[in-house]
């Protein structure tokens, strides 16, 4: 049974949900570069809470404007802080597994994870 608190809030929901198909496309795929968007969708899973949650209806930037200074008057920046900081870190951290990704498919000419697992085996033996 849905409560109310489901509708009010839907972005934690959603957030949720995404994490959800993130972790799922992580575990079950066996594509390299499907794995890497399943990442890619958890972080943007998690981004999406901590910008819900740093979110308070009626509140604004905070940027000084017209010299208000009252703490109640803005949000709090530390959730938005986090996200570009994420956002950063994510872009870099999928570079680096896509150009390991590239240097995989060279070497074995397959994105398949198990394939892989399977020629490093056979490399080990000889």
């Amino acid at each position: 049974m849905l409560g109310p608190n489901l509708f009010i809030n839907y972005g934690e929901a959603v957030a949720v949900i995404l994490f959800g198909i993130g972790f799922s496309n992580l575990l079950l795929q066996r594509n390299l570069i499907k794995k890497i968007l399943g990442l890619n969708i958890m972080d943007t899973a998690i981004y999406l809470f901590l910008a819900e949650k740093g979110y308070i209806a009626g509140r604004i930037a905070p940027i000084v404007v017209d010299g208000v200074q009252e703490v109640e008057a803005y949000i709090n920046p530390i959730p938005s802080g986090l996200v570009l900081t994420g956002i950063v870190v994510s872009v870099s951290v999928t570079a680096i597994m896509l150009s390991l990704t590239i240097r995989l498919y060279r070497r074995y000419h397959t994105l398949d994870l198990d394939e892989i697992s399977l020629r490093l085996r056979k490399e080990e033996l000889k």
